[in-house]
């Protein structure tokens, strides 16, 4: 069973950046594709960006040219730069990868709050 541990959210002031990991680990069939969620207080979980195995990429148009997904497969991590933080991307953000034979698997979640 595959474990996702993500680090790299926290405070940040408008404007400032972030860069989430998501690193996977235990006994998993091969991952395909890997991305990031996010969910508001009291909104659903929205995909955020979305990376397949041969490097496409994938973006919710709120984020179009200020986030960036990348992933280090040797490393099986998936990352989110995130720059140009607004306030209304704070959330908690849920690392999302798909197996092979179609399942899938998320994180804990990791807290971005975007504040003064």
């Amino acid at each position: 069973q595959v474990q996702l541990v993500e680090s790299g959210g926290g405070l940040v002031q408008p404007g400032g950046s972030l860069r989430l990991s998501c690193a996977a680990s235990g006994s998993f069939f091969r991952i395909t594709d890997m991305g990031w969620y996010r969910q508001a207080p009291g909104k659903q979980r929205d995909l955020v960006a979305l990376i397949t195995s041969g490097g496409s990429t994938s973006y919710t148009d709120s984020v179009k040219g200020r986030f960036t997904i990348s992933r280090d497969n040797a490393k099986n991590t998936v990352y989110l730069q995130m720059n140009s933080l607004k306030p209304e991307d704070t959330a908690v953000y849920y690392c999302y990868v798909l197996n092979v034979l179609r399942k899938n698997s998320w994180g804990q979640g990791t807290q971005v709050t975007v504040s003064e």
